[in-house]
C-alpha cells in the first residue's frame, strides 16, 4: 500500500468552502502520487475556523468548528468516493449527544463508509483550556489492503493503547499529531517509533504544521511525518522508512510493505511482538537504606 501524509500547514481559508477545496486538492494529489490513503493531522479541522474567526478566542473557534462537523464529513465522504481514496480526515472536535465535545478521528473509505477513532486519553490544554472530553477505546478498522490502527497523539505514548489495536489484528498505525512545541513533538515521535519496536508494526505520524496567529486553538504547531518500523531484519538500521521536513506544508509519500511485519515476527533478530509480558509480573520494593 502507498500513504500520503499531509504535513498540514495552518493558513486560514478565505471561506468554508475553501477549506474543504483544499482537502480535495491533496486527495488529488495523493491519487496522481499513486496513493490508497491519505491522512490529514490531529485538529486539521481547527483550521476551518479561521474562515470566520480572525482573533484568538478557542470557546468561539471550537462552537465554529463543531457546528460545521456533519458538513465537513459529508465533504470528506465526497471526496474520498471521488477519489476512491480512503481518508483518514484528521481529528474533528464533535459535540456528542451528552453535550460534551470529543477529539474524534473519521476514517472514510473508496465506497463513503464511515468510522470514527476517539481520542482516549486528553492532553492538560484539551483537558484544561479546550474542555474536550474522553472519547471511546481504541479500534481496528479492516481495508482492503490491511488491518488499521489509529492513535491520536497523545494516545501513541501509551504503550497499551496500541497493543491493544495490535492484538486485534493491526499491522500499521496511523498517528494525526498536532503539537505546539519540538518537545511535544520528540514525545510522539519518539513515542511512535516505540511502539513500532514493541510491537513489531509500522506506526505513520503526521502533524500540524505552521503558525496561526489569529487561533488561540492552533497558534504554535511543529513537527515533520515519518513512517517507522523495527529496526530490525527487513527494515532500514535506523528503523526510519521515510521522513518529512521540518515545518513544512508538504504531502510525504510511503510505500508499506506488510509482508514485512510477518516476516520480521516470524524470524526477526528479536520477538517483541511474541514476547510482549501478558501479566505485569509483581515488583517488591527491596529496602535499601
Amino acid at each position: 500500500m502507498r500513504l500520503a501524509l499531509a504535513q498540514f500547514g495552518v493558513t486560514a481559508p478565505q471561506h468554508v468552502t475553501g477549506f474543504v477545496t483544499r482537502i480535495a486538492a491533496l486527495a488529488d494529489e495523493a491519487k496522481a502520487g499513486g496513493a490508497d490513503f491519505l491522512v490529514l493531522p490531529e485538529y486539521a479541522a481547527m483550521v476551518l475556523a479561521g474562515a470566520e474567526i480572525r482573533t484568538p478566542n478557542i470557546a468561539a473557534e471550537l462552537e465554529f468548528v463543531t457546528a460545521q462537523a456533519q458538513n465537513l464529513l459529508t465533504a470528506m465522504q465526497r471526496i474520498a468516493t471521488g477519489n476512491q481514496i480512503y481518508l483518514l480526515g484528521g481529528t474533528l472536535p464533535m459535540r456528542d449527544a451528552d453535550g460534551k465535545i470529543r477529539n474524534r478521528a473519521p476514517f472514510i473509505s473508496p465506497t463513503g463508509k464511515l468510522a470514527f477513532q476517539d481520542k482516549q486519553t486528553m492532553t492538560r490544554f484539551e483537558a484544561e483550556q479546550w474542555g474536550i472530553s474522553p472519547g471511546a477505546a481504541p479500534k481496528v478498522f479492516a481495508t482492503a489492503h490491511g488491518k488499521i490502527g489509529v492513535s491520536i497523539c497523545y494516545d501513541a505514548e501509551f504503550p497499551l493503547h496500541v497493543r491493544a489495536q495490535v492484538t486485534a489484528g493491526a499491522e500499521l498505525i496511523l498517528v494525526p499529531s498536532c503539537t505546539d512545541s519540538i518537545a511535544g513533538f520528540n514525545r510522539v515521535r519518539l513515542s511512535a517509533r516505540a511502539r513500532a519496536v514493541e510491537n513489531q508494526c509500522i506506526v505513520a505520524t503526521c502533524p500540524l504544521v505552521g503558525f496561526a496567529p489569529w487561533s488561540g486553538a492552533i497558534d504554535e504547531n511543529h513537527g515533520y511525518a515519518g513512517v517507522y518500523g523495527p529496526p530490525d531484519k527487513y527494515f532500514p538500521e535506523s528503523g526510519v522508512l521515510v521522513r518529512g521536513i521540518m515545518d513544512e506544508t508538504e504531502l510525504v509519500f510511503a510505500d508499506i510493505d506488510l509482508q514485512a511485519i510477518a516476516q520480521v515476527r516470524r524470524d526477526g533478530g528479536v520477538l517483541n511482538h511474541r514476547d510482549w509480558p501478558d501479566v505485569i509480573p509483581p515488583c517488591p520494593v527491596i529496602a535499601l537504606s
